[in-house]
């Protein structure tokens, strides 16, 4: 199962989103069989769906409600409770000699992508830095 960032459904949601296409190629792909929200990304796509910096088109609270629970009415699309153990795997992370502080929410979803067994996606690359973390980045295509 995948546990895709904040970033990937808003770029998915915004045709204008400069990496829309990607996250469209990556909503496309038939070998992902399943995609989760956790309350973080969930917190995360409704607040930032609501702010013009983060889409070209911002949502009034209510659609960003609306179009959150359209995804969650998809098959493909779960709802993952906090797994056990994911505070040890989090203070670990972040623990770790040379952790960078702006990194609580990335190590809080790689603890959580760790112990739900999901593969983390997004278009941050800083979760390169946690070890044994399924990761997916995704990059933009160079033409």
């Amino acid at each position: 199962m995948d546990l895709p960032d904040i970033n990937v459904w808003l770029a998915l949601i915004d045709k204008r989103h400069v990496h829309h296409a990607v996250a469209s190629h990556y909503w496309a792909d038939a070998s992902v069989q399943s995609r989760a929200f956790c309350r973080v990304t969930a917190n995360g796509f409704l607040r930032l769906s609501t702010q013009a910096k983060a889409l070209s088109n911002p949502l009034s609270p209510h659609e960003a409600w609306i179009i959150y629970r359209q995804f969650l009415s998809l098959p493909i699309i779960h709802w993952l409770p906090e797994p056990s153990g994911v505070d040890n795997l989090y203070c670990a992370l972040t623990c770790t000699p040379g952790f960078v502080h702006r990194l609580w929410t990335d190590a809080y979803l790689a603890a959580f992508a760790m112990a739900s067994k999901c593969r983390l996606v997004s278009f941050d690359s800083d979760f390169q830095r946690f070890d044994r973390l399924n990761f997916l980045h995704l990059t933009p295509t160079v033409p």
